[in-house]
């Protein structure tokens, strides 16, 4: 057998459409209880029933707009620009409503990212020590040991986050120690999250907090600073940044819809994107019914292809060869 050829001979017989697919493909690979859940409410159909309401809306919509170009020369009894508006209006907001969500979703499914930035020597890697419950980074009293970035996977909340451990940001005239310093400016940019770990100057070079991001003094256990701290070494205030870093993530995590992938999110901002066109068209009389119509027509072929109703064999085979042998 194949990798994944029941689940292709499933998807062809029509007993699992290819959103299905790749939440069964997610659930295979799937390492905390989020990405479960999240896997489980694609593979149980939650995609395929929106996108089939979608199409159905647009089916609907479509009908109406070629009843008036078969029947052009006749007065039709009900005028159908009420009710056409009423069905495009209701698919673009619901539409928009689960492309907003898929970042979120892509996150929990491909894990959040946490960066822990700050000056030389701040406890930066001692805390993701801590935090990992073993050494993965080499701690020192020198300044400007950790040159790379170092990633650690936890389970927090049942989020998959990857805590990244930076070189300390500073100007510096040793070239391998500035690449360092580069490569976590761009890490930690690209992160859902940063941890600004200050030093006892509580200075932040090279890098500013964005909202939400977390401010916090590092060695709690030797300045004895009042406000929020944390010490990696004993574990001071640890579990308070924990409970922070989690309570933002949850938040982001909320706001994931049930498209988890950017396939999901192209195909839907096209019929997205054919729908408004349609509504301008309209916007001009129903002398455009016949470009409308064609518009609805390119909006419900983008959704076919949400599902796999149509040739989407390159997607599949990137799918299937995640999945063992017969699977």
């Amino acid at each position: 057998a194949e990798p994944g050829e029941f689940t292709r001979r499933a998807l062809e017989n029509g007993v699992l459409d290819l959103a299905q697919v790749e939440g069964l493909g997610d659930l295979l690979e799937a390492e905390t209880e989020a990405q479960r859940r999240q896997a489980l409410r694609v593979l149980s159909g939650a995609l395929g029933e929106k996108a089939e309401g979608w199409r159905a809306a647009l089916i609907r919509a479509a009908a109406l707009l070629e009843a008036v170009i078969d029947f052009a020369d006749e007065d039709l009894p009900v005028d159908v620009t009420p009710e056409v508006a009423d069905l495009l209006q209701g698919v673009a907001r619901s539409l928009n409503t689960e492309i907003a969500g898929v970042a979120a979703a892509e996150r929990i499914r491909e894990g959040f990212e946490v960066a822990i930035v700050g000056p030389p020597n701040a406890g930066k890697s001692t805390l993701l020590n801590h935090l990992a419950g073993r050494e993965a980074a080499i701690t020192s009293e020198h300044a400007g040991t950790t040159r790379d970035v170092i990633e650690v996977r936890m389970d927090l909340n049942g989020l998959p986050v990857t805590i990244l451990d930076t070189a300390g940001l500073r100007d510096s005239a040793d070239a391998v120690e500035t690449i360092g310093i580069e490569r976590a400016i761009a890490r930690a940019r690209s992160a859902d999250l940063r941890v600004f770990l200050l030093d006892e100057a509580g200075r932040i070079e090279r890098l500013e907090p964005a909202p939400g991001d977390i401010v916090v003094r590092g060695k709690a256990d030797l300045i004895g600073a009042e406000q929020f701290a944390v010490s990696g070494r004993t574990g001071q205030g640890v579990g308070d940044l924990v409970a922070r870093i989690t309570a933002f993530l949850e938040t982001r995590a909320a706001r994931a819809e049930t498209a988890t992938r950017e396939r999901h999110r192209l195909a839907m901002l096209r019929a997205s994107e054919s729908i408004a066109e349609a509504q301008n068209q309209l916007s001009l009389g129903m002398d455009a019914a016949e470009l409308a119509a064609e518009d609805l027509h390119r909006a419900i072929r983008a959704l076919d292809s949400l599902v796999g109703r149509v040739d989407v064999e390159q997607v599949l085979d990137e799918i299937f060869a995640r999945f063992c042998l017969g699977k």
